[in-house]
């Protein structure tokens, strides 16, 4: 087992502040840097089609400043693949959307759109470009991952995360901790996230498969508090084993 799970910070909401006065500040790019420095072992965007926060000025400028990783959530559509294998992001992360969504409601369904993945993924490797999957914890989705040839996934931990009772709780990470090993049988590896905060993240930390976490606004919603860099320490720190 590592000494700790990666941290992929998520900075979507530093340019959901900015766009809320349609305005320069604060910059994501500056985010990112100060992330980085901080520890953050990844920097997760995700462009939407209807560009409520990151723009794509942003994902070009931050594909020239991040170090570590960037990982670009985006849904699967040709305006996305070309975006993707023009500015070539370590990684591209296929997930659902809607736009009268306030977040990201789901994993992708990947039963029901097994051939738009499959097109998708296969045109982003040929980019150069690791392919992963936004799945909720259910083990049919993850046997037709592996069919079409994608090798990582990122589990969608919001029922764990929104969970009001600790048996709830508990019973969500037990889905979560069983997909995760079952995956991990099956060759995937195994990346989570969705809703974890400061308070509830150790018992995903705690799942041996599971190498990394993205999380975004309960790091960006302390930062407002406490500044950044001493937001992604402190979560850094929770991540070790």
């Amino acid at each position: 087992m590592p000494e700790s799970v990666r941290l992929g910070v998520n900075i979507d909401h530093i340019a959901t502040l900015r766009e809320a006065r349609k305005t320069r500040e604060p910059d994501p790019v500056a985010a990112a840097v100060l992330a980085e420095l901080a520890g953050a072992d990844q920097i997760t965007i995700h462009l939407r089609g209807d560009r409520r926060h990151i723009q794509d000025r942003d994902v070009e400028l931050l594909r020239r400043t991040v170090h570590t990783r960037l990982n670009l959530e985006a849904a699967a559509t040709p305006a996305m693949v070309t975006i993707a294998s023009t500015h070539k992001p370590d990684t591209v992360t296929l997930v659902p959307e809607r736009r009268e969504e306030v977040t990201t409601e789901g994993g992708l369904d990947v039963l029901l759109n097994q051939n738009l993945v499959r097109k998708t993924a296969g045109e982003l490797r040929d980019a150069g470009i690791e392919v992963s999957i936004f799945v909720d914890p259910d083990y049919d989705q993850i046997k037709a991952i592996v069919k079409l040839g994608v090798g990582l996934i990122e589990i969608n931990t919001a029922k764990y995360s929104e969970a009001r009772q600790p048996e709830q709780a508990a019973a969500e990470a037990d889905k979560v901790a069983q997909l995760a090993r079952a995956a991990a049988k099956l060759g995937l590896r195994v990346y989570a996230g969705h809703g974890l905060n400061y308070r509830n993240v150790r018992r995903i930390v705690a799942i041996p498969e599971i190498e990394e976490l993205n999380i975004g606004h309960s790091i960006v919603a302390r930062a407002t508090l406490v500044g950044l860099e001493r937001a992604v320490r402190e979560m850094k720190e929770l991540l070790r084993h």
